[in-house]
């Protein structure tokens, strides 16, 4: 049990309305029962239990006409990014607010931080979730929940979200890896977790490095290098006889798929020399802006999900100078993918996700930064299976914890799976036989699926 917060009523902010379902839900709130627990009712009824396909379907329905997701690129704020200087401002209250001021959506009422001025523009293509709450305010334990949707267990590794939506939905392209992860080395990551060794990521370091040691040296022809190969699978072929199993196989095939990759056309996806200065300088070039070039290229190859790493959000000194860089390298990155996979009409088929492991502080501390916070703060969604110009619960007049519908770490992955077309209720058993969901088993914000 994770004992995450559940949620009550929700209120949903839409692009030029303003939707209450308090009436809708009242008798709920009286009676202390989650929309589960409604379900639960109308299933009684119907002589089918709550864990049945059925009522699964039930709880879905509000969900069930969604364009799902095929691919996903999900965004990693390091360090824990504030909600009050980027999608929950606080401008009723200077004391909170700080130095950091505010810019205008397109929704009547609703701001974000200054700095995110390509995002407000867009704000109709974003659902955004300002009722985020966790547990834990240790930068490693809460990024290993966020990443996975369970706490730190030392009886076991769980897989990351990319390693189980690679494991249910596929490779897409043969050619290329089904998850890559920009900006990091992988070092902190849980990987493939308990599933197939070959689910585990292939890192980029340096999105403009791509993927380096790719080309043969010049002393080894492909003749030379193709006979070493198969010397070297002669000498294997009695250790993989006597120690058969997936694990040895599932190494065997990363082992082919590089030697694969090494050979193939789509290796180019990785070259971000492709793209002309002017696209270039739309992304920007922070490593955000690289970053995000880099995942829309693998995108457009088929690669299934992509994680892109953007640290230094750990702001507990001097916050609105380091807004001033951290922000915008951010929005513009964000604003000119989200175009450009809109032009192209790979939006309807992508997910865009942007997390970070908890929030900071409303209160500015005595160096002008905000501290660790895992009260509330604030997620974005966009794309595949998102309703786009939803504002999803609220935090209180302080931003220091959470008024309307609490949103837990493991609901917010429910509704990543939900919107990849996946059951979140599905259970996949580990080595050790203990059941696990996607998504950690939450509850999914259906409010903001499409």
């Amino acid at each position: 049990m994770t004992n995450e917060p559940k949620r009550t009523s929700p209120t949903v902010h839409m692009t030029g309305v303003h939707i209450m379902f308090h009436d809708r839900y009242a008798k709920c709130v009286e009676d202390q029962h989650s929309r589960r627990a409604i379900l639960s009712g109308i299933a009684s009824t119907l002589g089918v239990s709550l864990v049945s396909p059925w009522s699964r379907m039930l709880e879905a329905a509000d969900a069930s006409k969604a364009t799902k997701a095929k691919k996903v690129i999900y965004f990693y704020m390091g360090g824990a990014m504030s909600h009050i200087d980027t999608f929950d401002p606080k401008p009723d209250r200077p004391d909170i607010q700080g130095d950091v001021g505010v810019v205008k959506t397109k929704t009547p009422g609703i701001v974000f931080g200054e700095h995110m001025t390509n995002l407000a523009e867009l704000q109709d293509k974003l659902a955004i979730v300002r009722s985020m709450t966790t547990e834990t305010a240790d930068h490693s334990k809460a990024r290993y929940w966020l990443q996975t949707s369970y706490p730190v267990l030392n009886s076991i590794r769980h897989p990351s979200m990319g390693a189980w939506i690679a494991n249910e939905m596929g490779k897409m392209n043969p050619g290329l890896p089904p998850y890559v992860l920009v900006n990091s080395g992988g070092n902190g990551h849980p990987g493939a977790g308990f599933l197939d060794p070959s689910l585990t990521p292939v890192p980029v370091a340096d999105p403009e490095k791509g993927i380096e040691n790719t080309e043969l040296p010049s002393y080894l022809t492909e003749a030379v290098f193709k006979r070493r190969l198969t010397l070297a699978d002669r000498i294997d072929s009695n250790f993989r006889k006597r120690y058969a199993g997936y694990q040895l196989e599932s190494y065997n095939q990363m082992y082919k798929d590089a030697v694969t990759l090494m050979g193939g056309t789509d290796l180019e996806a990785f070259d971000l020399t492709k793209e002309s200065d002017e696209v270039k300088e739309r992304y920007g070039s922070s490593k955000v802006g690289l970053g995000a070039l880099l995942a829309r290229r693998l995108v457009e190859a088929d690669v299934r999900f992509v994680q892109v790493d953007y640290g230094g959000w750990d702001m507990h000194n001097d916050v609105a100078t380091n807004m001033s860089t951290k922000g915008p390298a951010l929005d513009k990155a964000l604003g000119a993918l989200i175009r450009d996979l809109d032009s192209s009409g790979l939006l309807n088929e992508t997910l865009i996700v942007l997390a970070s492991e908890f929030g900071r502080s409303p209160a500015i501390n005595q160096n002008a930064g905000r501290d660790h916070h895992p009260a509330a703060f604030s997620y974005l969604l966009a794309g595949a299976g998102i309703q786009g110009g939803a504002v999803y619960g609220k935090s209180d007049e302080k931003g220091h914890g959470i008024d309307e519908d609490p949103v837990g770490l493991t609901d917010f992955n429910s509704t990543i799976t939900v919107a990849c077309g996946l059951d979140p209720n599905k259970e996949h058993f580990a080595p050790n036989g203990r059941p696990f969901k996607i998504g950690g088993g939450g509850d999914p914000i259906y409010d903001v699926l499409s």
